[in-house]
């Protein structure tokens, strides 16, 4: 299985569909849908070589493919009115199983108040609301899905209505129908993200107060506006997933929209197990990570999804405490455990690390003094240390700056070698 993984130039392995989604041993068969869904067939092309293919700067194909794909392989029944964001299935389903991933990993206990079903809560769900159809559908969650324009609430509503086997897993919510905060608390919050003289503009709700109080989820999940004008969200010329300004544009974009879930979550930080959200630039994740750390998250994880020719990366946070020690320690007078990493390489794998980015090996020593160590061409240095229990914080700092291209590749290798480090230390 591993010989035919895909690799970047650096090395690492790149994103790669998740291995249950439907669509990960073989991608939709355009040609034998087409046969089964006549409505479908006029979008098919079929090449002199025989190739089927469908055009996804053409709006009604994409829309139509993801009708078919979701009745011939789902059982759900879908459709959107023109202009509304129309979703791709096989993309869809990585973010939903990702979430699965989050909630069977044993980091964090289930919220206490959980009832063994999975519930979860979709920010923006559109006319579409696919992730609780899709949720619902292959993995029997449940669902409350907001969202704030007319046109979104009566489509999603009549999406979850046309599939009575689903409808009693998932609840449409008006999110305008939460109370907007007065004046004075408007401006005392404005003031946190942006300029006084945007205090008068009242954002929408997130979650809170969207969130009932005597509720408790499982997780968040969230499709952002990822924009901040729509002139920008039109400028991938290879795609025609339509859109509307709600949809796709917010001032600040996606990330001022998903800091605000981020203060959000500081509010219901014992409502929700995970909170999560999909992020469209990297630089943005980065930025975001911090911000859900400075709030308090004990537990931060992010993912790469694969979109086609798109990058798009899931962002997951949770103020619950980790359940799994990574350090044992015999001395009980020892409260903190932490050690530093020095690297040894030979100048054939530091050869090979810079021109291949091959995996390395490396020592790891209890010291109570930062190490540094030297190789040909690298300097580095590696602090590592428990910063609550359960969760290890590593500090990197290249001495040399003409390989941070190599340092950066290094430093994310190092989290595997860290793993097996801790856990032969652990037994």
């Amino acid at each position: 299985m591993g010989g035919g993984r895909k690799r970047r130039r650096d090395g690492s392995d790149a994103p790669s569909i998740h291995p249950r989604n439907r669509y990960a041993a073989a991608p939709p068969d355009f040609a034998a849908l087409a046969e089964l869904y006549p409505s479908f067939r006029p979008f098919v092309s079929v090449s002199d070589r025989g190739r089927a293919s469908v055009d996804f700067t053409d709006f009604s194909a994409t829309r139509e493919l993801t009708r078919v794909l979701l009745l011939h392989d789902h059982g759900v029944n879908w459709w959107i009115p023109d202009g509304q964001l129309c979703p791709t299935v096989p993309n869809r389903s990585n973010y939903i199983h990702w979430i699965e991933d989050l909630l069977s990993s044993n980091l964090i206990p289930p919220i206490s108040s959980s009832s063994g079903k999975v519930r979860g809560f979709d920010i923006g769900t559109g006319a579409n609301c696919i992730y609780p159809l899709l949720g619902a559908s292959l993995l029997g969650w449940s669902f409350v899905g907001s969202d704030v324009t007319d046109v979104a609430l009566e489509w999603a509503k009549k999406n979850v209505e046309s599939n009575p086997h689903l409808a009693e897993l998932i609840e449409i919510r008006n999110a305008n129908a939460a109370p907007f905060p007065s004046e004075s608390e408007a401006i005392v919050r404005e003031n946190i993200l942006e300029p006084v003289e945007d205090a008068a503009m009242q954002k929408p709700h997130v979650l809170v107060d969207v969130v009932k109080e005597s509720e408790s989820f499982d997780f968040c999940m969230c499709n952002p506006p990822f924009f901040e004008s729509i002139e920008e969200a039109g400028l991938n010329p290879k795609t025609s997933c339509g859109g509307t300004a709600e949809e796709m544009v917010c001032h600040g974009g996606e990330l001022a929209f998903v800091t605000r879930i981020i203060e959000d979550s500081v509010s219901l930080k014992n409502s929700f197990r995970w909170f999560t959200s999909m992020v469209g630039r990297k630089a943005n994740l980065k930025l975001l990570m911090t911000k859900a750390r400075e709030a308090g998250a004990s537990v931060v994880k992010t993912t790469e999804f694969v979109q086609g020719q798109t990058a798009r990366w899931g962002l997951a946070w949770s103020f619950i405490a980790p359940i799994n020690k990574v350090f044992r320690s015999s001395s009980p007078a020892k409260n903190h455990h932490s050690f530093m990493l020095q690297v040894t390489l030979s100048d054939e794998q530091t050869e090979a690390a810079i021109l291949h980015g091959d995996d390395y090996a490396g020592s790891l020593e209890d010291s109570s003094a930062k190490l540094g160590s030297v190789v040909k061409g690298i300097s580095f240095r590696i602090t590592v240390f428990e910063q609550i229990p359960g969760t290890l914080l590593i500090k990197g700092s290249l001495l040399n700056k003409a390989l941070s291209g190599t340092f950066s590749s290094l430093f994310f290798q190092l989290e595997d070698t860290l793993r097996m480090e801790c856990v032969s230390k652990a037994r």
